[in-house]
């Protein structure tokens, strides 16, 4: 059962244009984007996504989040005019908050329906996961207003699919199918649009079913090693083997492998 998630943090007493609710018997939280029709994405909405990341890394309660949208969109991108009105200063903030998933050290999940443009599909690009359904539409549209991505987008897609792709997203503006996003290593996975929510389910549970500490550490490991060299990343891999071998986590795989039975992890 899922309620209202209570913060302390008074900045974010009042959401601005999203929710988020938390379901402790399933370690599970949700944020959701609830600016119907396309969800825009606000300029102090960035900031509170952040600081609500930041609050749910710290949730013991919590193992996995859930990031998506209300309605048939996840999201048609940012508020323009917001872009016009904000200081240079707080433009600078743009990439920070919207990496807030990837630093996070638990599993975040984007479940991307309908239109995901500009920062909605950036801040997807910073999760772990993108489950898409059959109707999403990836697009990083900035070259339409005379500008480019401003908060990592084309930085992660080019680490994915390479310079030649991400220049054909970019600088076409060009909208990419939930199928295609899955065949070129973009999308997690691609279902048909009423099997999404099903299917997030599926892979929260799967999530959970591992060692807490064994997940925060290969995604720290993961995107640590993204653009280092290959001997660097054998390097931090194997240290971190050897830091998990000495914790309770493992020695509880391992006794649960040997006699036939589920491992009962719980973090250390």
């Amino acid at each position: 059962m899922s309620e209202a998630y209570t913060f302390s943090d008074p900045r974010l007493v009042e959401l601005d244009g999203f929710r988020v609710t938390i379901a402790p018997e399933k370690e599970r939280c949700d944020i959701v984007l609830d600016r119907a029709p396309l969800n825009v994405i606000s300029m102090a909405q960035r900031d509170q996504l952040r600081l609500v990341f930041e609050a749910l890394d710290e949730d013991e309660r919590v193992r996995v989040i859930v990031l998506s949208g209300t309605g048939e969109h996840f999201s048609s991108g940012g508020n323009i005019r917001g872009f016009m009105e904000a200081s240079p200063e707080h433009v600078s903030k743009l990439a920070w908050n919207i990496a807030a998933p990837a630093r996070c050290s638990k599993p975040v999940i984007a479940a991307n329906r309908g239109y995901t443009f500009g920062v909605g599909f950036e801040i997807s690009l910073a999760c772990d996961f993108r489950i898409v359904s059959e109707t999403c539409r990836y697009a990083l549209p900035e070259q339409k207003l005379g500008q480019i991505p401003g908060s990592g987008g084309s930085a992660r897609l080019q680490k994915i699919v390479g310079v030649t792709r991400t220049k054909d997203i970019v600088m076409r503006s060009r909208r990419i199918p939930g199928r295609t996003a899955f065949e070129w290593g973009i999308a997690t996975e691609c279902v048909a649009d009423g099997d999404l929510e099903a299917t997030v389910d599926a892979l929260v549970d799967e999530l959970r079913a591992f060692s807490p500490l064994a997940q925060r550490t290969a995604k720290k490991m993961l995107n640590d090693t993204d653009d280092a060299f290959l001997t660097t990343a054998i390097e931090v891999e194997g240290l971190n083997y050897s830091r998990l071998r000495q914790s309770e986590d493992f020695k509880e795989g391992v006794e649960a492998f040997h006699d036939k039975r589920k491992a009962n992890f719980v973090g250390r």
